[in-house]
């Protein structure tokens, strides 16, 4: 997988997903942006709550239980200096469930690959070289 950010304007990044999918990712005017989409932070919890669902629903889907609706809550208190201090994740789900299988999808929706590297679980490497763009004529 590969994403690649390119600035458009000021804090406004166009990020393009394996060639195929872009959305547009800013800062709010508070932080310098022009509000064009949510911020990284935002678009972080956003990825969290997608994921912690889709695992859920991949789960529930194998084990051949009707999950119906479903939503996923996320609320990241962020601090002073704009980064993720907690994530509260509350996870909605359709009443018919009995208690054991809301227990299982509790700890499955700990296991979503975003949860896990926002975890520390997912080592990310930023290596000492930096490629250069040449200047436009």
């Amino acid at each position: 997988m590969k994403a690649i950010a390119r600035r458009r304007a000021g804090y406004t990044h166009e990020v393009e997903i394996e060639g195929r999918h872009h959305l547009v990712i800013d800062e709010p005017p508070e932080a310098g942006g022009d509000d064009k989409g949510p911020s990284p932070l935002r678009a972080v919890a956003g990825a969290l709550a997608a994921c912690t669902a889709i695992t859920c629903e991949m789960y529930a889907a194998r084990k051949g239980w009707e999950l119906g609706d479903i939503s996923v809550e996320v609320e990241p208190p962020v601090d002073q200096r704009a980064t993720l201090i907690d994530c509260h994740v509350t996870l909605c789900v359709p009443e018919h469930l009995d208690a054991e299988q809301q227990r299982k999808l509790l700890v499955i929706a700990g296991k979503c690959p975003v949860h896990r590297a926002l975890a520390g679980e997912t080592p990310i490497e930023i290596p000492a070289h930096i490629n250069c763009i040449p200047a436009s004529p």
